[in-house]
């Protein structure tokens, strides 16, 4: 989720905590030439990204730095070593990703554990006037390059990369919905848990068929890729993902329900969970069913229990929307783009519930 820059949480990193990041960053062999900045980029709602600057280097040489926001964390929200170590594996495959640099799970240095990478170069297309700025051509190749990497990464081997403990193979679907049930005894508004526990119930009854196990980013969509363009045939212009962040959610489990979960984000709440009407809600692009089609197109797997993935997905954009608003109520996050967020839950509950 993208944050609004100025909450509470992004502080200015003090010159004593860069100093600490550098030392970090130089121990883990990466050439510094002088003392680092950081500078709040756009990133993701639960995790603080920062844009680190080499004051010294000529080559304008920059790494990002993501780490949990200071107040108002909920469990397992904000993995940032989780975001590494998948990343790390994703290095030697197909699937773009940033080249990792250093992960600090003590909390001597910040107060908090953080992960380090390499800047990639690439344009983020986030709100509705990000996606303004394409013809209808280049969103074509975007739509055909976001799905075809999410059928990459599905067809990565976990095991051969390293990750075969990085989650439990089997029983996904019953553990998300038993994960995200919990999150919503956190943060979850009463006035709607009669919804919430209906839904989650419901879902908790579902025998979802899991017939295919692969790493699942939990998150997928346009506004958490960075995007090259590139001149393509008959002088248009094409797009490829240079790389794919926010991994804070990802395990290892059915593929079925990242693709339900990309379709999920389609729901016009999306615009109140992020704060802005996005991109990704956008009529210009495809409804869910031509997105699952042109996955199915790219080489993914086959969409197992469909309606019951979405319905999930719906459950947990509801909670994550809740977790916005728990930590907004909680004086913990505040600025443009928060205050709205509680209002998406009750439709994403309504949708799922529906679906199911």
């Amino acid at each position: 989720m993208s944050p609004a820059v100025g909450s509470a949480d992004a502080s200015a990193l003090s010159t004593e905590e860069l100093a600490a990041v550098a030392d970090r960053m130089a121990r883990a062999g990466a050439d510094l030439a002088g003392p680092l900045s950081a500078r709040l980029i756009a990133g993701g709602r639960s995790n603080l990204t920062y844009r680190l600057q080499d004051l010294a280097a000529e080559d304008g040489r920059a790494w990002v730095l993501r780490m949990p926001p200071r107040r108002g964390r909920t469990p397992s929200a904000h993995d940032v070593a989780r975001e590494f170590r998948v990343t790390s594996a994703l290095a030697s495959t197909v699937v773009p990703v940033p080249p990792a640099v250093v992960l600090c799970e003590e909390e001597t240095a910040l107060g908090l554990p953080f992960a380090v990478t390499e800047f990639v170069d690439g344009r983020t297309i986030q709100s509705r006037r990000d996606l303004e700025s394409l013809e209808d051509g280049t969103l074509d190749t975007v739509v055909g390059a976001l799905c075809g990497t999410l059928a990459a990464l599905h067809s990565v081997d976990h095991v051969a990369v390293g990750l075969e403990r990085f989650g439990r193979p089997d029983g996904y679907a019953a553990r998300q919905v038993r994960r995200w049930s919990g999150q919503w005894e956190i943060v979850g508004d009463p006035p709607l848990t009669p919804l919430a526990t209906e839904l989650g119930q419901k879902l908790a009854a579902t025998t979802f068929r899991q017939q295919s196990t692969g790493i699942v980013h939990g998150d997928y969509r346009i506004d958490n890729t960075l995007l090259a363009f590139d001149d393509g045939a008959g002088g248009g212009v094409a797009a490829r993902v240079a790389a794919v962040v926010d991994w804070e959610l990802s395990t290892i489990g059915d593929p079925v329900a990242d693709v339900a979960m990309m379709c999920v984000y389609r729901h016009s709440a999306l615009d109140l969970v992020l704060g802005e009407p996005s991109a990704w809600t956008s009529d210009r692009l495809p409804d869910a069913d031509a997105l699952a089609a042109a996955y199915g197109s790219a080489g993914g797997v086959e969409l197992v229990d469909w309606d019951a993935h979405l319905a999930l997905g719906y459950f947990k954009l509801a909670v994550i929307a809740a977790g916005i608003d728990h930590r907004y109520r909680a004086g913990a996050t505040h600025g443009e783009g928060f205050d709205s967020a509680g209002q998406a839950v009750e439709p994403l509950l309504r949708a799922g519930l529906q679906r199911i």
